[in-house]
């Protein structure tokens, strides 16, 4: 009996990709013969199938990583993988819904108009539920300059707005550290531009195959999804595939460039011929170096301990292995709370607990990241330093504990504008930037602030709040701010989640509380559940599923006791 070679294995792997690439052609041709009221009913047998599998989902996750599924930190993988999911499905099948009425994804919407010749259409809060949940936020979506209201609300549904079109067929490059992101890719290519996708995972989440292909079943049944597994070999494989119509991958910018340009002398010729070695549309998320940037202002010691405490969550959540992690804080040189500020950091750099990195090439990063600055604090395990112009920490995604600091010059408006100019002109990448300012300091700029704001060229921005926050809101919209293009790639091309299907969309901006609430008394407040020093995530999360999955006040009011429970 023959032992069957490494040859014979791919080629028979490659025989059940195209079966599935022939399956996804013919979903594609009877998707595009749904109606509006069709293709609501088939998302919500979605959302039916994934909330069974939501502990499943979780637990898969969170063994992934290392994390048993009953300790606390395992909380993010079901915000992160199921919460977000069933999210985002609820709110698709509201898009069609309305599309079924003859109402646009539009309407009720409120918009204003921002510096820059913009309009914005607040997505946060819409409702009384919502008002509820994520009391003291806002967010709004900010359009591309000259881009009227009426030219949003005309175009708002992007391709979900006519039936009868059919989009072709996506590869889905699934990302290996969120669970979500790989479904929500997908639901993305096939409500906004009816496209069917094949999801390849990143092996770090290969264990979670079986689980996603029972949560989404009824695409799978439907033809307009498949899920498969496989390293670097079939996703090569189904790159240059005849049958793939546009490539979507999150990830770095070094594996986009592998697969758009080669590498090597090959990479290099191709560059020059302006002859790409992938000649399918290719979108992408590829994350950057965040900057926090702090505005000087008089902070009580609470005030300092709280935003110190929001920092390192902004970098050690999921083990500092997030595309939109904090890695690069901006202070002014001259205020007169910075060193105590500084301070206050490292304590909150040393007092969380313990959490080992994760993700495959972590140890040699954080070996790296000490080599190249001797004068790095090693905090429990957590590297800070000073990095100023021209250092790697400005010019390289990390992926792991290593937050640095930048000192620059001037106070309230003066020092806001330098520092979105170093924001902009100095550190790599358009993802997602954070402001952290004091409302009254915000009040005394007045309109200044939000002209400032329209000068930080990134896709998500959150002031007082982590720009993550948008990749967790579904009416919000998510990638790099516009512009790249494959050449120079930066964060990416296009954007995902999007509920509304906004075309000409810019980026999101989402405000947070500046401190707990009551500011006076802040030990009667606990830590917010989605910070890594909380003790109440898994339950907060577990009761925010539940919610997600079937949303009333019944189910809302357990999530605030979790929450409050420190």
């Amino acid at each position: 009996m023959r032992t069957m070679s490494t040859t014979d294995s791919f080629a028979r792997a490659d025989a059940g990709l195209d079966e599935a690439l022939v399956a996804l052609r013919r979903g594609g041709d009877a998707w595009s013969n749904r109606s509006h009221a069709q293709r609501a009913k088939l998302l919500r047998s979605l959302h039916a199938a994934i909330v069974p599998e939501a502990r499943a989902w979780a637990d898969a996750a969170a063994r992934a990583k290392g994390l048993s599924p009953d300790e606390n930190l395992a909380g993010e993988e079901w915000v992160s993988g199921p919460y977000i999911t069933l999210a985002t499905v609820a709110t698709y099948v509201r898009d069609y819904r309305q599309f079924a009425r003859g109402r646009s994804t539009s309407d009720g919407l409120r918009f204003r108009h921002v510096p820059g010749n913009r309009v914005a259409a607040r997505i946060l809060p819409e409702n009384l539920r919502e008002r509820t949940l994520f009391n003291g936020f806002s967010g709004e979506v900010w359009f591309q300059p000259g881009v009227s209201e009426e030219r949003v609300r005309s175009r708002a549904g992007l391709g979900a707005r006519e039936p009868g079109v059919n989009g072709g067929v996506a590869l889905v490059l699934g990302a290996g550290n969120i669970s979500a992101i790989g479904p929500l890719d997908v639901l993305y290519e096939l409500v906004a531009h009816n496209r069917t996708s094949i999801l390849k995972l990143n092996p770090t989440f290969e264990s979670l195959l079986a689980v996603l292909l029972r949560a989404f079943a009824p695409l799978v049944d439907a033809d307009v999804v498949r899920i498969v597994n496989g390293g670097a070999d079939v996703g090569s494989y189904l790159a240059q595939h005849a049958h793939i119509n546009k490539v979507h991958i999150t990830g770095s910018k070094a594996t986009h460039d592998l697969i758009v340009w080669g590498s090597g002398e090959e990479a290099n010729r191709r560059r020059a011929a302006k002859d790409p070695k992938l000649t399918t549309p290719i979108t992408s998320e590829l994350g950057g170096v965040a900057p926090v940037i702090v505005v000087p202002g008089r902070w009580s010691k609470a005030d300092l301990q709280f935003q110190a405490r929001h920092v390192v969550t902004m970098r050690l959540h999921n083990a500092s292995h997030n595309c939109i992690a904090a890695q690069e804080i901006i202070v002014p040189t001259s205020w007169s709370q910075k060193d105590e500020f500084l301070a206050a950091v490292r304590r909150e750099l040393g007092e969380v607990a313990p959490r080992a990195p994760w993700y495959p090439g972590s140890d040699a990063k954080l070996a790296a990241a000490r080599r190249s600055h001797p004068e790095v604090e090693d905090i429990a395990g957590r590297l800070l330093t000073r990095a100023d112009v021209g250092d790697e920490l400005l010019s390289e995604e990390y992926f792991v504990p290593v937050l640095g600091y930048t000192e620059i010059a001037g106070s309230g408006a003066e020092y806001l504008d330098a520092a979105i100019d170093f924001a902009n002109d100095s550190i790599f990448g358009t993802l997602g930037a954070n402001i952290i300012i004091k409302p009254s300091d915000r009040a005394a700029m007045g309109t200044g602030f939000d002209t400032a704001l329209s000068r930080l060229l990134y896709g998500s921005i959150g002031v007082n709040a982590w720009s993550a926050a948008a990749f967790l809101l579904p009416n919000a919209t998510w990638g790099g701010f516009p512009g790249h293009t494959i050449e120079d790639v930066g964060s990416g091309i296009g954007v995902v989640h999007n509920g509304h299907l906004f075309d000409d969309a810019e980026r999101s901006v989402i405000t947070g509380p500046f401190a707990p609430f009551p500011r006076a008394l802040p030990s009667l407040f606990p830590t917010p559940p989605w910070f890594v020093q909380s003790r109440s995530v898994l339950a907060t999360s577990q009761r925010l599923t539940d919610y997600a999955a079937k949303p009333g006040w019944r189910r809302l009011v357990p999530v605030l006791f979790a929450a409050y429970r420190a």
